[in-house]
């Protein structure tokens, strides 16, 4: 069952398209995560959902309700949704202490103080900020203050929690400590939840299923190992993670696959390598590349080496191509060694990624 549906929305501010045709359904009881660059149409999607945009076509479902429709002049108001958000300021009352700013909501909807009393004690446990109730938010840190957003956006007990970029201003340990605290409290209220990031590791360390946007669409989305390992386009490929992106011609030779590169040599290509002859753009994680100092494979230089603590990256040089590649901390190799490299896999990622290549993308700048 799903918690939300979109369907061909369309959001545009001017001239400028925020959101263009734009279709997704999120299951229920999972996290989705959609990740994509600055100015992508994130948070304009985040805030259609919320009742906060009012979006020029296209509808919006959640569970069986239609909450906005332009054909049928459907408009749910926000406060009736049943839709939590945090942002990534936090949005908390300076004037209010933690108690209070978690029982707004509550209080806005005339609840029962001992109603009221029971769902902010039980939140509060849920988030650990128990013992901080009188607090008031600048006596707090910020993994507290998000803390603090977050059970305010949850004793509402919404059907859907949207998250936007919660955890961008805090620092990297932090960060990652508060990524496993939210997938406890996903785990613990069986809420499902969309999050908005730029951050790679946030959404593959998070994401059920993970959803890439580019200019106001959806260019891919699927499991994060799925999304990673089979980028379905150049964008794709590019933005999630590090990939080396050869153009050139399959070509078949000896019973070998190869890609004869369009300046360079021959790149033999592994087994399975699932592309027919002809014009190809291929995708290289530099994981996948294997150096070796005895062979087989091709001759390479070596032309740097960055040390990354759990992994060494490498820059080599191969006829007149260069390849990014990433090994353990223990392989180590010397800049201006000879070795050997082999390509253990590949992702072919089609013409429609080749064209878009030559072409370039339409250079519209959407606001988030």
């Amino acid at each position: 069952m799903s918690s939300a549906q979109i369907v061909s929305l369309t959001k545009r501010f001017g001239e400028t398209v925020a959101l263009e045709d734009f279709n997704l359904e999120v299951s229920d009881g999972k996290i989705l995560v959609l990740l994509g660059p600055s100015g992508c149409g994130k948070t304009t999607l985040l805030r259609s959902i919320a009742g906060l945009e009012r979006p020029d076509a296209g509808e919006i479902y959640l569970k069986d309700e239609v909450v906005f429709s332009r054909e049928r002049n459907i408009s749910v108001p926000p406060h009736k949704r049943r839709v939590g958000m945090v942002f990534q300021n936090y949005a908390l009352w300076p004037h209010l202490n933690i108690s209070n700013n978690v029982a707004y909501p509550l209080r806005v909807k005339r609840l029962a103080k001992q109603e009221i009393r029971r769902r902010v004690g039980k939140i509060l446990v849920l988030v650990q900020l128990e013992g901080l109730e009188r607090r008031y938010p600048h006596e707090l840190s910020g993994g507290q203050q998000q803390r603090a957003a977050l059970a305010r956006a949850l004793v509402m007990e919404p059907q859907l929690l949207l998250l936007d970029e919660p955890l961008s201003n805090l620092d990297a340990k932090l960060r990652e400590e508060l990524r496993e605290e939210l997938k406890r409290i996903q785990r613990e209220t069986g809420i499902t939840m969309i999050y908005v990031t730029h951050d790679q590791a946030e959404a593959m360390a998070l994401a059920d299923r993970l959803g890439v946007m580019e200019f106001g669409r959806l260019i891919q989305l699927g499991p994060p190992m799925e999304v990673y390992e089979e980028p379905g386009t150049e964008f794709v490929a590019r933005f999630i993670g590090a990939s080396n992106l050869l153009s050139g011609e399959v070509r078949d030779r000896d019973g070998q696959r190869l890609l004869q590169l369009d300046r360079g040599p021959g790149l033999p290509l592994p087994r399975g390598f699932l592309s027919s002859p002809g014009p190809a753009l291929v995708a290289i994680r530099p994981e996948e590349i294997i150096i070796t100092r005895n062979g087989p494979g091709l001759l390479a230089k070596v032309k740097s080496a960055t040390y990354l603590g759990n992994a060494i990256e490498y820059r080599l040089v191969v006829g007149g191509l260069e390849l990014r590649a990433r090994t353990g901390p223990g392989q180590i190799y010397t800049v201006g060694e000879r070795v050997f490299v082999k390509i253990n896999r590949a992702t072919p990622l089609g013409p429609r990624c080749l064209r878009t290549r030559r072409r370039g993308p339409r250079r519209w700048k959407p606001r988030r």
